[in-house]
This record gives C-alpha cells, structure tokens and sequence, in this order.
C-alpha cells in the first residue's frame, strides 16, 4: 500500500481478514487503497463493517467521510468528519479534507481556517498549501492566491509537478494584470496540456496584452481549430489582428463572434475600435449603442468621448 500498489495490497488485506473478520485496522486499509483506485462503492462497504465492529472507530469514521466527500453526498460528508474531530483534533488530514468539504459549499472564510489548523499541525504539508491557495482564487483573493501557490509549488517536488496550480496562479496573476507572469505560467502548464481549448484562449488573452499578437494569433488558430463554435476565440482573434492593422480579417473574426454569440457586448465594443481604425465611425458608434444596450459601462464611456 505505501508502495501505491494497491490492487495487489487489497488481496492482501482480503486475506487478513479472512483469518480475522473482525479486523477493523484491514478493513479500513483496504478501504483506503480502494478510495486511491477510486473504488468509493467498495470502500464504503468496507468502511460500515469497520463501524460495525467498532462504531467510534477514528479511521473509518474519518475515511467514510472521505468517501461520502468524493461521491459529493456533502450532508452525510459533514456529519461523518464532525463525528472523527470529536474523537481526534490532532490530525492534519482530516481537516485537510473538512477543508476541501467546506471549499465545495463555498464557505471559503471557514475552510481556510482548516487548512490553517491543519498547517498548524503539518507546516509544509503541499496538498493543504494548494488547496489554500486554490480557495484564496475562488474567493477572489488574487495576492494571497498566488502568494501561497507560489509557497506550494517551492515545497512540491519538482519531479512531479502539480500542473493545475501554475494554472490557477496563471488565472490569478492576469487576474492582478501581471500578464508576464500568468503567460510563463501558462507555458508551464500547457508542456503537460498543449491542446486545452481553454489553456489556448487564456494564453492567447496574456500574449495580446504583451504585445504577441503574432502568438496569440497562432494559440486562437489552434483553440478554433478544437472548437470552431467558440465565440471568445473569434473575438480575441479579431483583437489580435486588429493589433496588427489587419482591419479586413478581425472585422471577420468579429462578425462571426457576433454570429456565434448576438449577445457578446465585448465583441461589439472591440468591433466598434477597429471600425474607429477603418475611419467607420459611424458603424463603430452603432456598435458602442448595442454593447450599451447590452451593458456595457465601457461602452458608455466611448460613446460619451467619440459618439456624441
């Protein structure tokens, strides 16, 4: 089981308890290699014979919740992790994972508090140190985000690196406008993920406001080419090329944005610049109205200063 070999440590385990059916310690370590192999119908059943045994039993009081946290039965998830933190305050695990329930109910303020009681007990524990940061981004806390994932990815092993924290921390850096920042963690994540539509778009976004629109011209053709029905990438790719003076093409790029997407106020706004560009002004305040229409506080302000 330490070896991660876990099929051939639930046989094992299936043999113990053989010889002694009531073995709480075997159930619950087989239950545990099963949660690993994602088997939770099988760690579950494991874990109730375990309480059936011993009711107040920590390991499987605390692993059932774990296994109830990851099938997202969230009421049961709760109930089980208060009942282990009544029998043991001292482990760094189970208010990692009470961290990561309270996470997916969105009470970010009461999760962080776990993640720092478990850090109080573990410091450098990097699971705990992702997930803070990963809840600082969901809370909109952009600086602490990528202060703590910056922490978390120095104590991971570089060996095996945790490609969704450079994403998460590239989303929070273009977040705090250190474009910079986020495209060289983009370049990071996407040596692991290099055709994610999404990763494509966002880089795309970064390499506009550094001035790459050449580059971000190329991530828009391939995030179109895995998606063609994707109005965000004709929209930056129109901004793109309206960067290099390519009116005629990121007017096109445009169009279709709006054809895919009617309702797109940032594709009419940035329709609307190049059309100022291709000394349409007319067109381009029709487009500044529509975005208006569509709520655009932006729009507003052009159309105050260039519309009036």
């Amino acid at each position: 089981m330490d070896s991660s070999k876990y099929k051939e440590a639930i046989v094992i385990f299936k043999n113990a308890i053989k010889l002694k059916p009531d073995y709480t310690e075997a159930l619950n370590k087989m239950a545990q290699s099963k949660i690993k192999l994602k088997d939770y119908k099988g760690a579950e059943k494991d874990l109730k014979a375990a309480l059936k045994i011993i009711p107040d039993n920590y390991e499987s009081q605390k692993y059932i919740g774990v296994v109830y946290l990851e099938t997202k039965k969230y009421k049961e998830a709760k109930a089980t992790l208060d009942s282990a933190l009544k029998l043991n305050t001292d482990d760094a695990e189970l208010y990692y994972y009470r961290a990561k329930l309270m996470y997916e109910g969105k009470s970010y303020k009461d999760a962080i508090e776990q993640c720092n009681s478990a850090l109080d007990l573990k410091p450098k524990y990097t699971d705990v140190l992702f997930l803070k940061a990963e809840i600082r981004y969901a809370a909109k806390e952009f600086n602490y985000c990528v202060k703590e994932m910056s922490e978390a990815i120095k104590e991971s092993k570089a060996t095996e690196p945790n490609y969704n924290a450079y994403k998460i921390r590239a989303k929070a850096r273009a977040e705090m406008h250190d474009f910079k920042g986020a495209l060289s963690d983009w370049n990071v994540y996407m040596e692991a993920f290099p055709d994610e539509e999404e990763a494509l778009i966002l880089r795309a976004a970064c390499k506009i406001e550094t001035k790459d629109n050449s580059g971000a011209i190329s991530d828009l053709d391939a995030a179109i080419k895995i998606n063609s029905k994707n109005a965000i990438s004709y929209n930056y790719r129109g901004v793109a090329k309206g960067e290099l003076r390519q009116f005629v093409e990121a007017l096109k790029d445009f169009d279709y944005s709006i054809k895919l997407k009617f309702d797109y106020a940032s594709a009419y706004v940035n329709r609307a610049a190049v059309k100022f560009a291709s000394k349409d002004k007319h067109g381009a305040c029709e487009d500044l109205n529509k975005a208006e229409s569509l709520g655009s506080e932006f729009a507003i302000q052009l159309i105050e200063s260039y519309c009036k």
